[in-house]
């Protein structure tokens, strides 16, 4: 089997609406950092477990299983590695935030702004080295 070595932290993108993933991958790329996207959440579970991400953007409701699923699934895996979970930043249009209870980082309203994503991830990610 074959692995990819990332020199950067992994982004795993995780939204089935298109345009948000396009532009998610561009905000990622252009702060120096890997993206890998997923379209549901059993397809980000997928990934995470054979590229670790350092940070999670998921989307709450996707077809499949929604962010939360996400969240739940990445710590279930985490603790069975025993290791950290990823940085996990929850991307919705519905006002959630005051009745959720899982362990997040963040929560970012759609429509978002780009200088507001980048911060955060530059907030829970380190610089990426320089090439």
């Amino acid at each position: 089997m074959h692995e990819e070595i990332y020199e950067s932290p992994i982004v795993l993108i995780v939204d089935d609406d298109i345009p948000i993933t396009e532009v998610l991958v561009l905000v990622v790329e252009g702060l120096g950092y890997q993206p890998l996207v997923a379209f549901n959440g059993q397809q980000a579970l997928d990934l995470a477990r054979e590229h670790w991400p350092a940070l999670v953007l998921t989307d709450v409701m996707m077809p499949i299983m929604g962010g939360i699923g996400v969240v739940q699934g990445l710590r279930e895996e985490a603790s069975a590695r025993g290791i950290a979970p990823p940085h996990m930043v929850l991307l919705t249009a519905a006002n959630i935030w005051p009745e959720l209870s899982l362990p997040v980082d963040a929560l970012i309203s759609k429509p978002f702004h780009i200088d507001q994503l980048e911060q955060l991830i530059h907030r829970f990610l380190p610089s990426p080295a320089s090439s």
